[in-house]
């Protein structure tokens, strides 16, 4: 198994129109991806995000070779498509997780 986290930071003058992305654009695409096992879409609670909202998408995979390829094929898309959507309004943060054990299966 294999795991990437994707956080989507947008920045409040957003708020909505980020929303209205997220159901409309989004979530279909997440629905659509071939390689990924399982997946949670989550909108992150923090004391310490003052500004803005954080979206957390933790997607799971069969092995490190399918979240690579997802990472140089699919990422890419998703990026640029918010990218021209929001620019500089919404920042993607990509965090790999190497699981040392774990109850998913």
């Amino acid at each position: 198994m294999s795991v990437l986290s994707l956080t989507f930071h947008s920045t409040e003058k957003i708020n909505e129109s980020w929303e209205n992305y997220i159901d409309s654009n989004l979530y279909p695409m997440i629905e659509n991806l071939m390689d990924v096992e399982k997946y949670i879409l989550s909108q992150v609670e923090s004391e310490m995000i003052n500004e803005g909202k954080n979206t957390n998408l933790l997607l799971v995979f069969d092995n490190s070779e399918k979240r690579q390829d997802f990472i140089e094929i699919e990422m890419k898309n998703i990026v640029e498509r918010i990218e021209q959507h929001f620019g500089q309004e919404v920042m993607v943060f990509v965090t790999f997780l190497n699981p040392r054990r774990s109850k998913l299966d």
